[in-house]
């Protein structure tokens, strides 16, 4: 500890941002382009609810915008700052994102709805821990490959003590309860590491216990097998533990190849629970159809793909720790959309993860937004480090 201490103390800060930051356009046009769509269908979904609970139509709304503009300030400090701080800091953050994971089990301290603890009131605020909780274990994991780049590609053991603290941590978002945080983490921790080279046998052990353990928590937890039960069977139970899946795909349904258009969604009407967090994909399907959906599908994977171009890059010129934390970025949100959309379609069993960059949700739309902040830091530091490997050539 006192080492990372010395190394926070040693971070020397840049005074004023760079004059020719490096920004990646198609990132930033990508990203804009998705937040576009959610606030389009946020408007749309939330109106009715708003109106009932709390006697204003664009309540959820307002709240949404504020919460981008707090996300637009999170991310324009990443940008501005060097990601070797983050390096420097990882043991930290982990103790950091562990201490939140556990502060919000606390009775009086974490907040409880619809039966999961998963948010602590700060100044008034809810805010949800998992999400700046993912982002610290990122920089874990990203500053773990490195530091034991060795041990991790030449022993069990070196893959043995990141997974364990995954493992920590997946059992205190389980606690709250959160599965599908806990799948998320766990999993973008995985592909980082198997990125960062750890051995095929020692990776297939770990994927084989996680995937006993996984059977395990689903059998042991009546809610959980209930969904999954759900799951496979939607009509058994059509109106209590089936009813948002069955919404979800009568949205889906009536959407066609065009969609009903914008606001003229029925689904969203009290009829679809969640409609303007978990189920939005499914209120974007009916008012947009199949070919609005295909379009915001596409521009998911897009933002996913172009993030791991900038991982690929930053590999390319050496600088592996941001290689890794856009690795891990990239994972993230793509793993987050896939659940979440396959949620909406029937394909997977129901999670409470939101769609990122579209979903209401103030603690990820802000989390999110600074995870992109920090694709484009990574960006402009490799372009940096291109520029300068080019110049020494000539």
């Amino acid at each position: 500890m006192n080492s990372a201490v010395d190394r926070m103390m040693q971070i020397r800060l840049p005074l004023r941002a760079a004059p020719s930051l490096k920004i990646d356009h198609v990132l930033l046009l990508l990203a804009v382009a998705l937040l576009c769509c959610g606030i389009a269908v946020l408007a749309s979904a939330s109106l009715g609810i708003a109106e009932a609970r709390h006697d204003a139509p664009f309540f959820y709304v307002f709240r949404q915008l504020q919460a981008i503009a707090m996300g637009l300030v999170a991310a324009g400090v990443l940008m501005y700052l060097p990601t070797s701080a983050w390096q420097h800091l990882s043991p930290l953050l982990l103790v950091f994102a562990l201490a939140l994971l556990v502060l919000v089990l606390i009775p009086g301290i974490g907040h409880e709805v619809n039966g999961a603890q998963r948010w602590v009131l700060i100044a008034g605020v809810r805010a949800q821990v998992s999400e700046p909780a993912r982002l610290a274990l990122i920089f874990y994991v990203a500053g773990y490959a490195v530091r034991q780049q060795e041990a991790l590609q030449s022993g069990f053991a070196g893959l043995a003590r990141p997974i364990l603290v995954l493992s920590v941590a997946a059992a205190l978002l389980l606690a709250e309860p959160d599965f599908g945080a806990a799948v998320v983490l766990v999993a973008t921790g995985f592909v980082i590491l198997f990125t960062a080279g750890a051995r095929l046998r020692d990776f297939a052990v770990w994927v084989a216990i996680g995937a006993v353990a996984f059977v395990v928590l689903l059998v042991t937890a009546k809610y959980r097998l209930k969904r999954f039960l759900s799951f496979l069977d939607p009509f058994d139970d059509p109106y209590d533990s089936d009813l948002q899946l069955i919404q979800s795909l009568i949205a889906v349904g009536r959407g066609e190849w065009f969609g009903v258009g914008l606001g003229d969604s029925v689904q969203k009407l009290f009829y679809l629970p969640e409609a303007h967090t978990d189920f939005v994909f499914a209120v974007f399907s009916e008012e947009f159809g199949l070919l609005g959906a295909t379009v915001l599908i596409g521009l998911v994977l897009a933002l996913v793909w172009r993030i791991g171009t900038i991982a690929r890059r930053a590999a390319d010129c050496g600088l592996w720790f941001q290689a890794y934390v856009a690795v891990g970025i990239a994972a993230w949100l793509g793993m987050q959309g896939f659940i979440n959309i396959g949620v909406n379609n029937g394909a997977l069993p129901t999670k409470g993860l939101t769609l990122p960059l579209v979903s209401y949700g103030r603690s990820s739309i802000i989390i999110v937004l600074a995870a992109i902040g920090l694709a484009l830091r990574i960006h402009h530091e490799t372009q940096q480090a291109d520029g300068q490997t080019k110049g020494a050539r000539r």
